[in-house]
């Protein structure tokens, strides 16, 4: 935490403040709009990814660019696609193009808004991509890892396509996405999967193991089948969690209400927390791993949102019981955090 407040934090509000001057020079008003909302309403995102840097701080220079730029253009476009003007598929499909380039160094810039209204942004699509491919190629072995990423990439552009689309058709695209996928995850449940390949933590994980010197391209495999999925899952999934209220009066899909009672919320979220910490005993400095475990249960259920919502808040409690030492350290953490940044 020594290491978090005083370079990571500092750091990620510098990137933010850089990518923030740019936003505000867009020409698109609903361009703008949507990408000051994403970093003012999803700051956290960063900040949080930014905690990976803490792992290496010699190569933060690279690390933390790279994740803000990364988060920024998949907070951007989310917001671009649950307020869009637009309910096309490939639309979205094309938008999220950006994020796949980006985590390719060679790849080339393309117009990414072609099929929308909305489409002059001065740029700053364009430099978030150049900025995460120029970050990740200053990586050691990022050539090793790039596959991996990319299959994560994948995984979440599909998502984002699917739960956008037309309300009466997003469920089933979701389960046809799923049988092309459950044979390789036979203890998930559809939405547990989907709610995994949401999450960004996993990307972030393979950045800050490149930046070792000599890692293996099968390092990298087994480094993302640590992750992916239970520590991806549960990070998702909590975020679900507190945000059911919100969903439900937006009318927004919340894999959370998938379940069939509040029990088998507990249990599973439970089971899924505890495959998590069971995978990361397999890396090493597995202890930092754990820490990210225990900080996102705190992080998640220390948010207001979980006050005002009672069935949330009675998950909270069940889920917190028994909390190992560093879990209420992080929470009582977050909590300071939140009320600094009030």
């Amino acid at each position: 935490m020594h290491r978090v407040y005083k370079y990571v934090l500092p750091d990620v509000e510098r990137e933010l403040e850089r990518l923030r001057a740019l936003a505000e020079r867009i020409p698109d008003q609903e361009l703008r709009t949507q990408a000051l909302n994403s970093m003012n309403s999803k700051k956290f995102h960063c900040q949080g990814g930014g905690v990976y840097a803490a792992a290496n701080l010699e190569h933060r220079h690279a690390l933390i660019p790279l994740i803000v730029s990364l988060q920024t253009i998949s907070d951007y476009l989310d917001n671009l696609c649950d307020r869009s003007t637009s309910l096309d598929p490939d639309d979205f499909r094309l938008l999220h193009r950006s994020m796949q380039d980006a985590v390719d160094p060679a790849a080339g810039l393309r117009d990414y808004y072609a099929l929308r209204a909305e489409r002059n942004d001065g740029g700053y699509l364009h430099h978030l991509v150049r900025t995460c491919q120029q970050h990740a190629a200053m990586l050691p072995s990022y050539g090793n890892v790039q596959r991996q990423v990319e299959e994560l990439v994948q995984l979440y552009c599909d998502l984002q396509v699917y739960k956008h689309i037309r309300p009466d058709m997003r469920e089933a695209q979701l389960l046809a996405w799923w049988e092309r996928h459950k044979d390789g995850y036979p203890n998930l449940h559809w939405n547990e999967f989907a709610a995994a390949t949401g999450s960004t933590l996993g990307m972030f994980m393979l950045f800050l193991a490149a930046s070792e010197e000599g890692l293996s391209a099968r390092d990298a495999a087994a480094i993302k089948d640590i992750y992916f999925p239970h520590v991806c899952g549960l990070h998702i999934l909590l975020d679900y969690l507190i945000d059911q209220e919100e969903d439900q009066a937006g009318g927004d899909l919340n894999f959370c209400s998938y379940y069939d009672n509040e029990g088998l919320l507990v249990e599973r979220i439970g089971l899924i927390v505890n495959r998590a910490r069971e995978d990361v005993k397999l890396l090493p400095a597995s202890r930092f791993h754990r820490l990210i475990i225990e900080g996102l249960l705190a992080l998640y259920l220390s948010d207001p949102k979980v006050r005002r919502q009672a069935d949330v808040r009675d998950v909270s409690r069940r889920l917190m019981k028994n909390s190992p030492l560093t879990r209420l350290f992080f929470l009582v953490n977050s909590i300071w955090i939140r009320k600094q940044q009030a």
